[in-house]
């Protein structure tokens, strides 16, 4: 089944309209015909409105509810990646995974090791690739909510974007033992709010590791291997997915 999100002012009672770039794909490139039955977001209640087809103006596609499935497919901790910014397209492959595991935020940062350097006239199109596969993502795994990708921020920047959060961690190959790492999330509860640094090719630099512990962001290790920079952040939403799914 297909989902899509429309704006909540586009349900309106029984009736939904699905506008603008969905419009086209759903009619053009879907070919989907009346009476056919898709599920439907609004990014903001978390509800998801099953409903059919029931015909196509020039501008919208109306449908017609069936009924509300009031069922969360999200994560009950709503993380924020804060990602060093990797080379290539490995950041598209990142958001789309991470935004499949159930990620809440995506922060591209630019960190000291990162080869890629994105000036501001790239960045606004790479931000509009970036949250266009956020959005793909979301509709395929049937999220709730889109998540963002942000600005790209410095490092010093996303150290002090992530102090609002309950609890932020950085893995980190010099860290301690996988028992401390399991103790820290094991203490982590539903309804918190985590940050994850996770550093492009190369790593962190020592600098960046010392303003992470002077800022009280803790080190944690993934274990007794190196992961690329685009598996590092899927291992961490994985133990959560554990820890708070699987009971």
């Amino acid at each position: 089944m297909y989902h899509f999100f429309v704006d909540p002012s586009n349900i309106q009672g029984q009736d939904i309209y699905i506008d603008g770039k969905d419009y086209n794909h759903i009619r053009n490139v879907l070919r989907m015909k009346k009476g056919e039955v898709i599920s439907v977001g609004d990014g903001v209640s978390g509800n998801d409105y099953r409903c059919h087809i029931e015909d196509f103006t020039e501008t919208a596609v109306h449908c017609r509810l069936d009924f509300i499935k009031q069922e969360d497919v999200e994560l009950p901790v709503k993380v924020t990646l804060y990602q060093g910014l990797p080379k290539s397209d490995k950041m598209e492959t990142i958001i789309q995974k991470c935004v499949e595991l159930g990620v809440a935020r995506v922060v591209p940062v630019s960190c000291s090791r990162s080869i890629v350097k994105i000036d501001a006239k790239r960045e606004k199109s790479k931000l509009m690739r970036w949250n266009m596969i956020s959005e793909a993502a979301a509709k395929q795994s049937k999220r709730a909510f889109i998540p963002e990708v942000t600005h790209i921020m410095n490092f010093r920047e996303a150290v002090e974007d992530s102090g609002s959060l309950d609890k932020v961690f950085i893995p980190y190959e010099l860290a301690e033992d996988f028992d401390t790492t399991r103790d820290l999330i094991e203490k982590v509860s539903s309804g918190q709010s985590i940050g994850i640094f996770i550093g492009p090719e190369g790593g962190f630099s020592e600098d960046e590791i010392a303003l992470c512990k002077e800022s009280g962001i803790t080190p944690i290790t993934l274990g007794k291997r190196i992961l690329r920079t685009e598996t590092a952040a899927m291992v961490v939403l994985s133990w959560f997915i554990y820890k708070f799914e699987t009971k």
